[in-house]
């Protein structure tokens, strides 16, 4: 199993995502991609508005336990390639901060794999986002 950095400091940019797709085009047995993008929401807590999540993570084990689901699913579903990134440091509502990309020949795995890959990311990977508030306080966020 190849284990892959799956991080990278800073928001995910739309022009990564675009060259991502564009790199596939040449993969003809592809009937179908999923695309997750998770977005920094501007949560209201308590009366205090989330400006930026900064997320901090297990970085050896973070990619260890990505690269384990990432190949669980890739079999499960046939897909024809898996890609998995996560932003690292500070992220300001609404830039992207995680992008799972799926593809497989037909659009029902890709779909079911993106959803799961996504949750098995949120549920099992150490990654820990700090929600930092416009007032200058902060509090450890809580997957949902």
């Amino acid at each position: 199993m190849k284990i892959k950095n799956i991080f990278k400091q800073g928001a995910i940019q739309a022009t990564a995502v675009a060259d991502s797709i564009a790199k596939h085009q040449v993969k003809t047995e592809i009937g179908g991609h999923s695309i997750f993008l998770g977005q920094v929401r501007a949560d209201v807590i308590d009366g205090k508005t989330v400006s930026a999540i900064e997320f901090t993570a297990y970085e050896e084990m973070a990619n260890q336990k990505a690269a384990e689901i990432r190949e669980e699913i890739i079999v499960k579903y046939g897909l024809s390639c898996a890609h998995i990134h996560h932003s690292l440091g500070v992220i300001a509502a609404g830039e992207v901060c995680f992008f799972v990309f799926t593809s497989a020949p037909h659009r029902k795995a890709a779909i079911q794999a993106c959803d799961e890959m996504v949750d098995r990311i949120k549920n099992e990977v150490p990654i820990f986002g700090k929600e930092l508030f416009e007032d200058g306080s902060h509090q450890w966020k809580e997957n949902n």
